[in-house]
């Protein structure tokens, strides 16, 4: 395997050079700096684009994927040099939001791919991606930014008369996905930038208008133990007589976080068997259409959360009367089948501006076998704290995977995939408060004290999308509440960090999101390294104003492990934290004394569930001491309504008392011998089924 520093050295004379000067100092050189409007100072993870002075602006949600590619690309070959395209990627509005923010002239265009001929003598040309061969889309979109071009089909190069600079249709004709990245590893690599990576999927699966799906079945409880679990079959004989039958397994239940969970498939054609599949293996993928962002269990199962799912095809023989299929299920499943094409596959475009500008190499590699061999490779092609911005193939399964592989290579990782107009927003100046808000202390009592975090604050794409939503909820401010987000934003959006300080309310408080300048887990860096990964995050957290963190450590087949010594003692030397929250299964204190870490707490459900979790959990506390419990509150399925509900309910106790966070780690840092500590780790009913953990990632759509 070649190492981080050989390779560097191999390629010196292609690779970006180090940097230079202050946090505010000047502009290091390398691939992304010449001859572009970028600027990437020392001490920054990522760069600055210049400020934009006037913006072209269109809404280009409902353009086929190619034609947002070819779009995005365009934006990021444009805006290397100054911003001047912004483009609205859904209706949930809050792309114009974040627009409506920048003082700047905007003219908005009602014909988004008129933009290319307006724009075409900014760029180089066309990189013609093979539709055949899906990873081609990356390929090309690297290519892009080398070559300050567009990626385009070969059909869009003749419609917009670009020149086609490389056509990569049959070059990749009959390699693996594994091969084509490695060609782009030994060839593009040495060329790119280097000081960050990206990762995306090169196609998206995207729902057909007017497909109707029948409801098959539903369980009606909310079942999370896998009590349920049995051999079901589900006749979809009423859908037959069309192209296909297509079967979807979903959740019942989309905000609680334990979804359809399946085992094994078998399919009868009138008594004749068609079908008999394992998930994950090949005999499943000659089947499975749409994963859905579906992930692969502790049982071999493949489930899906929330907004997620999966679906399946089966074409049964000409005048097959009668269509079964029998399923090992369990969890909060529901089931529907329709008998039309449910979706179609198109490139993935978002975040691509980011990617083309900068000249970042971009993969997408399932960090597991030989793929994750191969992203070991580039991951260790890096220097330590390098940043990996997009996401990873498998989604639950390949976060942790992915997180793990990367920080076994000094790598932090920062979701990214759905980010929109990075290029304008990293252009953007605004002016950030350093300063940290006192702290309201309060007398230690024996209560049992409660502090809520929401979590997903590491995710930017969350920072400009999701959050923004909750924000707007009209009933923030009723309860106290930590919101995690990115000390990174000061790179990559400082408008949007600045935005939630300027509206935060006395009862909302910033913290870091996981683990500090990008999601990481602690345990699994190289110890020699991990004071790097500290003390750049101690920088961005002075710069932001943050002193709390919620973090993660690395985990085995019983869940999380407590933050080593050596990790806490980082944090500590090198940040200015004054205390942690680990992702947990079930709360504790881990570590006291100056910088004190405590497990997350977390229960399934909305308010009254989670207030039951609550009183069980400090059911058997005798009330002569104080009891600290950090809870984590699920960014994806509930909001400030429901936080405040639960804010009313432990108001209404005698024992409870809810505290901000600053307020509640004060406390804990008085109390002397705080408890109590984590549980026993043992096997969740969550790892052995595949269900999700108490905060599951969900990619937002």
């Amino acid at each position: 395997m070649v190492s981080r520093r050989s390779f560097l050295k191999i390629n010196t004379a292609l690779a970006t050079a180090g940097l230079t000067a202050g946090w505010l100092g000047t502009t290091a050189s390398g691939a992304a700096a010449a001859g572009t409007g970028l600027t990437w100072t020392e001490g920054r993870l990522l760069p600055s684009f210049a400020r934009p002075k006037h913006l072209d602006v269109a809404d280009i949600h409902t353009l086929h994927g190619e034609d947002q590619l070819l779009l995005t690309t365009l934006q990021g070959a444009v805006n290397r040099t100054r911003p001047e395209l912004y483009f609205a990627y859904d209706d949930s509005g809050v792309d114009d939001k974040w627009l409506a923010g920048i003082d700047v002239p905007k003219t908005v265009h009602d014909q988004p791919l008129d933009l290319v001929g307006r724009y075409a003598d900014k760029v180089a040309g066309a990189i013609v991606y093979d539709p055949a061969v899906r990873d081609t889309v990356n390929v090309a979109t690297t290519l892009a930014g080398l070559k300050g071009a567009v990626v385009a089909t070969a059909e869009q190069a003749e419609t917009y008369q670009l020149k086609i600079i490389e056509d990569l249709r049959g070059k990749f004709d009959g390699q693996s996905k594994t091969q084509i990245y490695q060609w782009q590893l030994d060839h593009l690599w040495p060329q790119c930038e280097q000081r960050l990576l990206t990762g995306l999927p090169p196609t998206r699966v995207v729902d057909v208008d007017g497909v109707t799906w029948r409801e098959v079945a539903r369980e009606t409880e909310q079942i999370r133990d896998s009590s349920n679990r049995d051999f079901y079959t589900f006749d979809v004989s009423a859908e037959l007589g069309g192209e296909a039958v297509f079967v979807k397994f979903g959740d019942a239940f989309g905000t609680d976080g334990w979804g359809a969970s399946v085992a094994s498939v078998k399919v009868l054609a009138d008594g004749t068997e068609i079908a008999n599949f394992l998930p994950d293996t090949a005999e499943e993928a000659e089947f499975l259409v749409e994963g859905g962002n579906s992930s692969i269990g502790g049982d071999a199962n493949r489930f899906a959360d929330g907004g997620n799912f999966f679906v399946y095809r089966f074409a049964p023989p000409a005048g097959t009367a009668k269509l079964e299929v029998t399923v090992d299920l369990w969890n909060q499943y529901l089931v529907s089948a329709t008998d039309t094409a449910p979706t179609r596959i198109e490139p993935f475009p978002h975040f691509r501006d980011y990617v083309v500008a900068t000249k970042a190499m971009v993969v997408w590699l399932d960090p597991n076998g030989e793929p994750g061999e191969l992203l070991r490779t580039i991951f260790g092609a890096t220097e330590p704290t390098t940043p990996y911005l997009g996401w990873f193939s498998n989604d639950v399964a390949g976060e942790w995977g992915g997180v793990d592989l990367a920080a076994t290579q000094s790598v932090e990782v920062f979701a990214a995939d759905f980010f929109t107009n990075g290029t304008v927003h990293g252009g953007v100046a605004a002016d950030i408060s350093a300063r940290i808000r006192p702290i309201h202390p309060v007398e230690i009592e024996n209560k049992a004290y409660v502090t809520m975090t929401v979590g997903e604050g590491d995710n930017i794409q969350y920072c400009q999308r999701h959050m923004r939503n909750l924000w707007d909820n009209p009933d923030r401010g009723k309860a106290p509440t930590n919101w995690t987000i990115s000390p990174v934003l000061a790179d990559t959006a400082p408008a949007l960090y600045r935005y939630y300080q300027e509206t935060a309310t006395e009862n909302d408080l910033l913290v870091c999101g996981p683990s500090g300048a990008g999601y990481t887990y602690g345990g699994s860096w190289p110890q020699a390294d991990f004071d790097a990964y500290t003390e750049v995050t101690g920088r961005y957290l002075r710069l932001t104003g943050l002193d709390l963190v919620y973090a993660y450590n690395n985990r085995d087949e019983n869940g999380w492990i407590p933050m080593p010594d050596w990790v806490i003692n980082s944090y500590r030397e090198n940040t200015p934290l004054r205390g942690i929250m680990q992702s947990w299964d079930g709360g504790g204190v881990i570590a006291a004394g100056k910088l004190p870490v405590i497990g997350h707490f977390g229960a399934p459900g909305q308010a009254v569930e989670f207030k039951a979790g609550l009183d069980a959990y400090i059911a058997d506390w005798d009330g002569k001491a104080p009891f600290f419990i950090s809870a984590g509150i699920f960014a994806w399925g509930w909001n400030p309504t429901d936080i405040a509900q639960l804010n009313d309910l432990l108001a209404a106790d005698d024992r409870y008392q809810v505290l901000l966070g600053d307020t509640f780690f004060d406390l804990l840092r008085r109390t002397p011998n705080p408890g109590p500590p984590p549980p026993p780790r043992t096997a969740s009913a969550q790892q052995r089924t595949g269900a999700a953990t108490p905060e599951p990632r969900i990619t937002p759509r």
